[in-house]
Formats: structure tokens, sequence, C-alpha cells
């Protein structure tokens, strides 16, 4: 939960203020208690964001890059954040500063960060939509207060794709897809921190869109592919508990996703999702399965001087 209050001291700046709470099923203790600050300023399609940005979805990541589960494992990021919203371009830069080094801190200073895009080269109206998407993402793990003997870390990943959408008979039915180049090379001056230092991969999805529910069918064959930020699933260096020191330097996946929105108002919705995916290189057959209520709603509370408000 995250209950705000919201300023305009001028139409087009921003100002909220408001408190995070992060509460778990099965741990009785609140597992978050943070403040959370966001100043917008709008100008025309752009937009400059300070404090707590517009983070995890707002992004527009594919899966490999930046992992879906961080709305729930890692829901706040501050930092900058610079947005350009028009019909041709989408463009999000961010950074987000993970956490602070201070004088004899015994651990380093994280900062990650990134730009988002997607430019089309059709017209809202045509009956097929295609454009082209590019992803960046680099986390660094260091700080200029040497007080820690623990070599630097510098990783970068990348997505160059191609995006097409197509409408079948009527506005319920529609075919997408959508196809990714991926890279990944670690930049740290100190070699042999990660069991690779370059790797790429190959994401490749198509969807049909009804008005019963979207169904999507995803490939995945990563080379030596390793992203910090992303899901776990597309990784060829193992993060489980059981066995961390696995490899798989050619990993390859087919996933099936089952997608269902249920509006229950302007302000909420529940979304289901069904997750069968097969692992080729173990044979192995396995799901997941998650229901999420999304809820955000603002009350008005007074309109000091009747001024017009942007960058909602």
């Amino acid at each position: 939960m995250n209950p705000q209050l919201v300023y305009y001291p001028t139409n087009n700046l921003r100002i909220e203020g408001g408190v995070f709470l992060w509460k778990d099923f099965g741990n009785p203790q609140l597992k978050q208690v943070r403040p959370t600050y966001r100043a917008t300023w709008t100008k025309g399609n752009q937009q400059f964001i300070f404090g707590n940005i517009r983070s995890n979805l707002n992004h527009n990541y594919i899966e490999p890059l930046f992992n879906f589960e961080r709305v729930m494992l890692n829901p706040l990021e501050e930092g900058l954040q610079y947005r350009y919203l028009s019909n041709k371009l989408f463009l999000d830069v961010w950074v987000d500063w993970q956490r602070q080094q201070y004088r004899y801190s015994n651990y380093q200073e994280e900062i990650a960060g990134g730009l988002s895009s997607s430019y089309s080269l059709t017209r809202p109206e045509s009956a097929i939509q295609v454009a082209l998407p590019f992803q960046f993402t680099a986390i660094h793990h260091g700080g200029q207060i040497d007080t820690l003997d623990k070599p630097l870390q510098t990783l970068f990943n990348e997505a160059l794709g191609v995006e097409a959408r197509m409408m079948l008979g009527n506005r319920h039915r529609a075919l997408r897809f959508n196809g990714y180049v991926l890279g990944f090379q670690d930049h740290s001056p100190t070699e042999g921190q990660l069991p690779f230092k370059y790797g790429q991969g190959l994401y490749l999805n198509t969807t049909l869109e009804t008005r019963y529910a979207d169904v999507m069918l995803s490939y995945w064959r990563g080379s030596r592919f390793i992203a910090p930020l992303g899901g776990d699933l597309y990784q060829s260096a193992s993060r489980t508990v059981s066995n961390p020191d696995f490899l798989d330097r050619e990993r390859r996946i087919l996933l099936v996703r089952l997608l269902r929105d249920f509006r229950i108002s302007d302000a909420a919705a529940l979304t289901v999702r069904v997750e069968p995916l097969y692992d080729f290189n173990a044979k192995l057959l396995d799901f997941s399965f998650g229901v999420y209520l999304n809820f955000r709603q603002e009350w008005l509370l007074g309109n000091v001087g009747q001024r017009v408000r942007v960058g909602q």
C-alpha cells in the first residue's frame, strides 16, 4: 500500500508524498515502512521526475531484461527519470540509487539505470501497427569512498527488436508479434567475478488477443546470458538456493502464457496469469500461476486557485 497526498504548486508541477507499507502473508510483521516522495514536472510530451520514479512495469521492459516480479520484490525505485510520450515515440531514461554508501560503510554503493524506447513506424489508425523498440539496462557496484577491498562491477544489457500488431476482423481480436535480439557484457575492471564475460539471447513472442483472454507463445534461447535485473528463468547462471553454481550455457525454454484482466471498476482490476513452460535442456515441464489485484484511486480534496492539473 502506498497512500499519498498530492499538491500542485503550479499546473505542471505535481508533488506527491506518502508512506509505503509492505506486508507479506505468513509474516505478522511489516517487511518495509518507507516514506515516498515524487516531484513530476510536465512540459508538453515530456516529464521530468525526481524522487520515487515511475518504476517496474512503467519502463515497458521485456522480462529477460527486467523481472516482472520486481513489482513485488523491488517495488520502489528512487532517483531521476525522463519520459517522452507521444503517438510516435516512447522514451524512458532513468537512474535508480539502490544503495547509498557512507564513510566507513562495509558495503558498496549500488546504482542501476537504463533506457527503454519504442518508435512507431505506422499511424495510430493503421490496421497493422509496427514499432521498433530498443532497451538498455546497466548496474554498477562500487563507489568513490574506498571503504573495503572489493572489486568494482559494471554490467550492461541491451535488446533491439521489432513489434507488430494486426487487427483480426473486429476490435476484440488481434495478433501481435514481438522479436528481440539481446546482449550481455561485463565491463568490470576485475575479471572473473561472473562465469561469463559476454552473452546473447533471442526472445520471440506471438500473442493472440481475444475478448476472453490473451494467449502468448514465447521462445527463449540464451547463450551465456546474464541480466542482473532480468527474470530468473532466462539466466544462464543459476540463482537457485539449492544449486547456485549450476550453469546452463545454452538455455532454451518454451512458455505459454494465458493472461486475463477482469475490470472491476475504473480504479481496480484483477489479473490472472497461468504460465506453463518447457525446459528443453532439462526436459522438464513446469508452470507458474498468479492472481493480482490492482487498485489505484485519487480523490480530489480541493483545488486551490482552480488550477488545471497535468502529469497525473
